[in-house]
């Protein structure tokens, strides 16, 4: 019996022994493997590091290079996931863990990462991580996440500089300030090389100003603000001199830097290598300069990005440097010398916030050279351009109190003065017109210039730039209307005239277009008989929103914008037509007078238009009279053959506003006309006896040369018997009739 439990219990310290046997001959497969896999990695790459995570055991191998990487020994680091954790940059733990956890439960196919881990100096450096899963023999899930670190700092940091790069380029592009823009250049390049720190000078004359150092002292920075270059002024006093690089390696005992050093020193920097900033046309602009707290001269690393920090700097000082001299441009007349149009807008606008805050008043002129266009035209724009600069002259010694003098541009401009009340504003005004007035001696010749100047306060005329000036001008037009040489101050009821005529010329545009506009038709009446023998056609114009516009407003305005021509076709059409339907009722032998401007006989397609409108209307041409003012009667060739071809088509001619104008008597003879139309200015005063001479001299003229002659504005029965008594042969006024429509004057006739 006891035999047999002595063997049983041989037995099974036997099993025991196999069984032991048998883990640890899987341990050692286990090892085995992992070893076999682990060299399979390392092979892959030799400059990779390996690292094996257990899932079950939650443990970690880490391989010699990949614990030489972060700069540790082999024997240093726990092979635990928290070690991992505590080397990977926080804002990255948490996306690493969750990339490696969808790759292990297969909702992702790779895990490939880039992170940031810590090196045993502190730094970090960027690694990109690759791994592959185990999975257990019955397939269902991971139990070890294997793969290799590889070190991609210096990749990415060609990245990362590139990118930088690239955003600096755009905020040059952008206009960011430059002092801005020097900062981020420096810091990119000191990111680039650990423990460097970067300045800017920049060249103004013969002295480097601070332009951007964020790394260097302020103190250091304030000494070499204003440093005079030179060949022995330090590095880069000496580039900047030269234009060529300079390369001290020891501030403490090189020569250059023998009056300097004690400002450098104290701050720790030990060398200095600076670059000649240089613009696209190899113009020194300043100095970039790399400094190191140790004694040194530049790799080839450093010494290329020194000449690409410079270059890149230049981009920034020489934009900065077109950018000036475009505000120089841009602010300063060059004739001149005083502020442009650009700068007045600045300035006055910075003075209306100005006045606002203080309650405080200005003036501002807006002065016009009057017919300083004949000057040109008649000495030349080199002469006139010596002109302008003699009235500048003279403009500056106006008055102490002047804020700023501008030219607008042409022969304008403007004047902002101090002021507190209208005396010291119309003393300016006068002084003004005085010295601009004084004689000037231009190519040989003696000329008096003046000028009109318009006067806008603030704030009684306007509380902001656009409404200042617009007040000024429009001043500056009444100064003008009023007969040039003086000055005008804006009243509020100019701006409701040039508004009113605004609309005016708003409204007409279309008015013309869309044949809006109607005639009335007012009798011309011979004096001996009574009888009516003609009409004149008279546009008319109603606007729903401004009323009944008078002709003398609407006609001129068409003249000014081109519309005339319209405008005349429809009264000429309009009018003929009405009297080809007076013929088709029967009633014969009245012709119709129609105004024409004087710009028509400049016009080729005038001849051709009457022709076209008789040709439609089917009216015989001597019903047809055509009335236009003495301006015609100046002997141009063009209107000579316009009046001749006009004749020749048999339409009848007739000077309207006679004796009003400025035609010579002598200049009749050139003209075959028809009619002379009297003004009614003579018959206003026809009781005075100069006026009777008058009407009568120009009666007797008219009938010598064969003309006959109609008397306008007639309202009085004596003015009437006069007209009769000095043998006039028609007349046409209220005293008869005031213009009617059609219907009307059918029934008159």
């Amino acid at each position: 019996m006891k035999d047999h439990q002595h063997l049983l219990a041989q037995v099974n310290e036997l099993r025991l022994e196999l069984s032991s046997a048998r883990k640890i001959n899987e341990q050692l497969t286990d090892e085995l493997g992992k070893s076999d896999l682990r060299f399979v990695l390392a092979m892959r790459g030799a400059n990779e590091g390996v690292w094996d995570w257990d899932i079950e055991t939650d443990t970690v191998y880490y391989s010699p290079r990949w614990k030489s990487m972060l700069g540790y020994e082999e024997h240093e680091l726990e092979g635990n996931l928290s070690t991992w954790k505590s080397l990977v940059h926080p804002d990255e733990q948490k996306y690493v863990l969750d990339k490696a956890s969808e790759y292990l439960i297969g909702n992702s196919d790779a895990f490939e990462v880039e992170m940031r881990m810590r090196h045993k100096n502190g730094e970090y450096i960027y690694i990109r991580s690759t791994a592959f899963k185990i999975i257990d023999s019955t397939g269902s899930q991971a139990i070890r996440l294997i793969g290799y670190h590889t070190d991609i700092s210096k990749q990415k940091a060609s990245e990362l500089f590139k990118i930088k790069h690239s955003s600096i380029l755009e905020m040059i592009a952008k206009g960011v300030p430059a002092l801005k823009v020097y900062d981020e250049i420096a810091l990119l390049y000191e990111s680039r090389h650990p423990g460097m720190r970067c300045s800017m000078l920049e060249l103004d004359g013969n002295a480097l100003l601070h332009g951007g150092a964020p790394s260097m002292p302020k103190a250091y920075c304030d000494a070499v603000n204003g440093l005079i270059i030179g060949p022995e002024i330090g590095s880069c006093g000496a580039s900047t001199f030269t234009g060529k690089r300079v390369l001290v390696e020891n501030i403490e005992t090189d020569p250059k830097w023998k009056d300097l050093k004690e400002q450098t020193l104290p701050h720790g920097m030990r060398c200095c290598w600076s670059e000649p900033i240089m613009s696209s046309t190899k113009n020194v602009l300043g100095a970039f300069g790399m400094y190191y707290d140790y004694p040194a001269l530049p790799n080839a690393e450093e010494s290329a990005d020194l000449s690409s920090a410079a270059m890149l700097t230049s981009i920034v000082m020489e934009r900065d440097h077109n950018q000036k001299r475009m505000r120089e441009l841009a602010y300063t007349d060059e004739l001149t010398g005083f502020s442009s149009r650009s700068h007045l807008y600045l300035y006055l606008e910075a003075l209306i916030e100005r006045s606002t805050l203080n309650a405080s008043r200005f003036a501002l002129y807006y002065i016009d050279l009057d017919n300083f266009k004949g000057i040109n035209d008649s000495l030349g724009h080199d002469v006139g351009d010596i002109h302008l600069q003699e009235i500048a002259e003279r403009l500056l010694l106006l008055n102490q109190n002047i804020y700023l003098i501008s030219r607008l541009g042409g022969d304008e401009f403007c004047i902002l003065l101090e002021n507190n009340d209208d005396i010291t504003t119309t003393k300016l005004a006068q002084k003004c017109l005085e010295v601009v007035s004084r004689p000037s001696l231009l190519s040989g010749r003696k000329v008096i210039q003046t000028c009109s100047i318009g006067i806008a306060r603030y704030p009684e005329d306007g509380q902001d730039l656009k409404s200042l000036l617009k007040a000024a001008d429009t001043a500056l037009y009444d100064a003008k209307e009023n007969g040039k040489n003086q000055f005008s101050y804006y009243r509020k009821s100019f701006s409701n005239e040039a508004e009113y005529k605004f609309k005016v010329e708003q409204y007409l545009r279309e008015a013309i277009e869309n044949n809006q506009l109607y005639i009335e038709y007012q009798t011309q009446v011979d004096i001996q008989t009574g009888k009516i023998v003609a009409v004149e056609a008279l546009s008319r114009w109603h606007h729903p929103a401004l009323g009944q516009v008078p002709p003398c407003e609407f006609i001129e305005i068409a003249e000014r914008i081109g519309m005339i021509k319209p405008l005349t076709k429809f009264v000429l059409r309009t009018a003929c037509t009405q009297i080809a339907n007076w013929r088709k009722s029967g009633v014969n032998n009245i012709r119709v007078a129609v105004n024409v401007s004087p710009s028509h006989f400049l016009d080729a397609e005038f001849v051709p238009m009457v022709r076209k409108v008789l040709e439609e209307t089917q009216i015989p041409p001597s019903y047809l009279e055509l009335e236009v003012t003495e301006t015609v009667v100046q002997t141009k060739d063009k209107y000579l053959s316009v009046f001749a071809a006009l004749r020749k088509l048999g339409v009848l001619m007739a000077i309207d506003d006679f004796g009003t104008g400025y035609s010579s008597f002598a200049s009749l003879k050139h003209l075959n006309v028809d009619c002379l139309k009297i003004d009614k200015y003579f018959l206003d005063d026809f009781a005075d006896h100069k006026t009777e001479l008058l009407i009568e001299s120009m009666i007797g003229m008219a009938h010598s040369l064969g003309y006959s002659v109609v008397a306008e504005g007639v309202e009085h029965v004596e003015q009437l018997n006069l007209l009769r008594t000095l043998g006039c042969n028609l007349a046409q006024g209220d005293f008869f009739n005031k213009p009617e429509k059609p219907e009307t004057i059918y029934e008159l006739l």
